[in-house]
């Protein structure tokens, strides 16, 4: 079966007319365990081709397909077993720094991919690899083989059944004793140790049993400490780790590439207890052990699955069916492990040197950034555009919040995904991160070799020191921390009425006349003062604020999150900003997650969110969202940006996407025009 038959036919895997082709790229060890279970294929897959960077070992591995039934296996370089119309789907195996490239490759070329653990190093290109999937329209199964056997799912069932009572704790483990320290399991370049070559096992295990008792589709801990050995070449060698997942569950997660561990899974509840002994390899006859207070002792048996296979056919299945993943293991479950594992080794201190921040990390697919901004004729993203007075370069109207990345993986793969889909303006803070997340800013723009084409909001003087000479000071050490000599864009962060304004328009326009500051402003200003410091501008020569960065969205504020906020959500602010066409570069547009679904006028757990939103005008705005997002055929959050977007005014609102998925999920609001109308219907005003 060929990826075009499955894409226009939509055969299903079941009654398949002919066996779906798989290539092996990165013949090692694990391909060869996956090489002797696929003969148990319930569809009869076959192996076609052994792609390898060494054609040696690539022969060896097709040599060794024979004994297992697949005769004329192609023994090729990856790119020639990715054209090969013969493939359907492909193994990849190689080390993990390996997997990304040939994820997206295969995935490039229409083929479903079974990729092992992990999808990559860090969670900032897992979440590029899952993006691409989705894009793509093609499965990414992450391969814990264990996932897909039926004693995994027996276990899950019995979870879901209550057999225990309430789930309380798992302890679980997967650790053991290598001979010596030499291999890639002891190699920081290749991202070597126990939590990510097999700690994934006890934390995918533990977020399957708490999904399965509390009903979510893809648990993360609320709550990770850990204390860990990382051994002479950099690794972990032993790590133990305690986490706590909503409502109150625990767990304890052991793993290891030096210390042998009993490799066992245990689930604790109310009313007993679930052992699996033989979790993770899967012998001959695994078995669940159930002990409860109520009921005999007994013994569940598992013979004879063949778990490579079933991950395959799995693979397949969802190709047939135009799924992009797996139920066994879906890739929201595999960004939730990939979090998981990146929190566990940040809580012993390992990071390795290709994620350091100052490290040149480069494109996920390792191809020169695509700046889509730089080309204006171009009609293929979503983004619009347009320009402030004094900037000198076109702007992207939705501006990236430079404040949820906690790595420069992360930061590097979502700011890549923001500039291809046309963003180029970024927004950071003096204080965000205590200084780290500015020049974390800057190490990729110094990356991509994009200065230039990007345009970088800085913000300073933020309370309790907001004064001139804390202008100054935070200016020039805002700059030294991104690596540029001038700021687009510069906002004070805050204002201090008791200053007088000439004071702080003369030290900005200093810095302007200096170069360091092109364009300059105010963010949680109000209209009087801001329009206080144009008067004084005027007066004595000065250049004027030209832009303001306040609340604003279409939930009106009836507070704001953070003292010394403003918002210009109120009608008289609104009049402000038509009448004087101030640039707008709000803040929150979104209104902390109310258009999400999540807000309700029963549920007052969020306390913020109760206070600065909640009143019947504001859900009646959120009813009308959700009523023109179903007529635009987008969510309600996009209406949202939408409105914000559509004002009589120029905006540029600023976001602040945690993955790329909801990036993606916000851009769709630059697909909505809305009217003078329908604005002013969201708005109640009519």
């Amino acid at each position: 079966m060929s990826a075009q038959t499955a894409t226009t036919t939509g055969s299903s895997t079941t009654g398949r007319h002919d066996a779906p082709g798989w290539a092996v790229l990165g013949p090692g060890g694990i391909a060869r365990r996956f090489l002797s279970q696929l003969p148990a294929s319930g569809v009869g897959a076959t192996i076609v081709a052994a792609g390898s960077s060494s054609p040696d070992r690539a022969r060896a591995f097709a040599t060794d397909a024979v004994e297992h039934g697949f005769a004329d296996v192609a023994a090729v370089s990856y790119a020639d077993a990715l054209a090969d119309p013969s493939v359907d789907a492909v193994y990849v195996s190689t080390v993990h720094t390996g997997h990304a490239a040939l994820v997206l490759a295969a995935l490039e070329a229409g083929k479903a991919v079974l990729c092992e653990k992990p999808l990559s190093p860090n969670h900032g290109t897992a979440m590029a690899l899952a993006d691409a999937a989705r894009q793509a329209g093609l499965p990414l199964v992450e391969a814990y083989m264990y996932r897909f056997h039926p004693q995994t799912a027996a276990l899950l069932d019995l979870v879901r059944q209550g057999s225990i009572g309430a789930v309380t704790h798992v302890d679980a483990s997967f650790a053991f004793r290598s001979g010596d320290r030499t291999g890639r399991l002891f190699d920081v370049d290749t991202a070597g140790g126990g939590i990510l070559d097999v700690g994934g096992y006890p934390v995918t295990m533990a977020a399957a049993i708490v999904q399965a008792a509390t009903g979510v589709a893809a648990a993360e801990p609320t709550e990770l400490t850990a204390t860990g050995t990382l051994g002479p070449t950099g690794v972990d060698e032993w790590t133990v780790a305690h986490l706590t997942y909503t409502p109150g569950i625990t767990a304890s997660v052991r793993t290891g590439v030096r210390v042998q561990d009993e490799n066992a899974v245990v689930v604790y509840g109310t009313t007993g207890k679930i052992t699996l002994t033989d979790p993770w390899t899967l012998g001959e006859e695994p078995t669940i052990e159930v002990h409860t207070v109520d009921e005999e002792p007994r013994t569940l048996s598992f013979a004879g699955a063949h778990p490579y296979a079933l991950e395959a056919d799995a693979t397949t299945a969802a190709l047939a069916d135009r799924r992009v993943d797996a139920p066994q293991m879906t890739l929201d479950e595999s960004l939730a492990a990939a979090r998981t594992l990146d929190r566990w080794r940040a809580a012993i201190d390992l990071r390795f040197p290709f994620e350091a921040e100052t490290a040149d990390i480069p494109t996920v697919s390792g191809r020169p950034l695509v700046v889509a901004a730089r080309e204006p004729e171009r009609t293929d993203v979503p983004m619009r555009y347009g320009e402030i007075a004094g900037v000198g370069k076109r702007m992207s109207r939705l501006v990236m919040g430079v404040d949820n990345q906690p790595d420069l993986a992360h930061a590097s793969a979502i700011f890549d995904l923001f500039v291809e889909q046309g963003g180029n303006v970024f927004d950071t803070g003096y204080i965000y991160g205590g200084g780290v997340l500015e020049g974390r800013l800057g190490t990729w723009i110094r990356n991509r070799g994009v200065r230039e084409d990007v345009v970088v909001i800085t913000k300073g003087a933020h309370t309790p020191y907001c004064d001139p000479e804390s202008l100054s000071r935070q200016l020039l050490e805002s700059l030294e921390r991104q690596g540029t000599d001038y700021a687009d864009i510069y906002m004070m962060h805050r204002d201090d009425e008791d200053v007088p304004v000439g004071e702080f328009v003369d030290v900005l326009d200093e810095h302007r006349r200096a170069g360091r500051i092109r364009v300059y402003g105010g963010s949680n200003w109000s209209t009087a003062r801001f329009d206080e410091a144009n008067e004084y501008a005027r007066a004595n020569g000065r250049h004027e604020f030209e832009v303001l960065s306040n609340h604003f969205g279409l939930a009106e504020a009836y507070d704001v999150p953070w003292a010394g906020c403003r918002h210009a959500t109120d009608a008289a602010s609104k009049q402000w900003l038509e009448e004087r066409q101030v640039p707008l570069l709000p803040w929150s547009s979104q209104a902390r997650g109310f258009f999400t679904g999540r807000a309700k006028p029963e549920d007052t757990s969020d306390a913020e969110l109760v206070r600065c939103y909640y009143s019947d005008e504001n859900f009646e705005r959120l009813r009308r969202a959700s009523e023109l997002g179903e007529r635009f055929g987008v969510p309600a959050t996009a209406i949202a940006l939408a409105y914000v977007l559509n004002q009589p005014f120029p905006t540029f609102p600023l976001f602040g996407p945690r993955t790329i998925a909801e990036a993606r999920s916000s851009m769709t609001g630059l697909s909505v025009d809305l009217t003078p109308e329908q604005v002013a219907w969201l708005d109640l005003r009519d």
